[in-house]
């Protein structure tokens, strides 16, 4: 079983933090709580230190799951050493770090991709748009989530 994930978004504010918040309900609800490592960043340093935003902590509350204690850090290359998984939230985040792969320990995929979920690479990026890109992002990630749990079960 992969033991850690980390979710890799732009500023570490909205979609990686929303999957952080996420996956650790799933887990901790199959009852592998302290089994598996969650974390999240964001390729860009603009937030670091900073709580998710607030729409994300209101849709995350909405759905049972309290984000709002998370703080925004920064990728690093080391990072693709400490987690056995690396899950960019888009093709562009995806770019942004797989150049840091060589001789890493783990090479970076695209969180719908390692979903399995057809027809959609991205998650869209709700920061500039109102309450329902958030309602949507969260949607996807959480059913997402639930593939990459069930995946990460199954991998050696």
């Amino acid at each position: 079983m992969k033991n850690s994930v980390l979710f890799v978004c732009l500023g570490n504010i909205c979609r990686s933090s929303l999957a952080e918040g996420v996956l650790r309900d799933l887990v901790g609800k199959a009852g592998l709580a302290g089994s598996i490592e969650i974390e999240s960043a964001g390729t860009g340093n603009w937030h670091v230190g900073d709580a998710p935003d607030s729409r994300a902590i209101n849709i995350a509350r909405l759905n049972g799951i309290d984000i709002s204690r998370q703080r925004a850090r920064q990728f690093g290359a080391n990072d693709l050493d400490r987690f056995d998984l690396v899950l960019a939230m888009d093709r562009d985040n995806l770019k942004s770090i797989a150049g840091l792969a060589d001789g890493r320990h783990t090479v970076p995929r695209l969180f719908l991709d390692y979903a399995g979920m057809a027809g959609q690479q991205d998650v869209p990026d709700p920061y500039f748009g109102g309450e329902e890109g958030f309602h949507d992002v969260y949607e996807l990630i959480a059913i997402g989530c639930e593939q990459v749990l069930k995946r990460m079960r199954n991998d050696p």
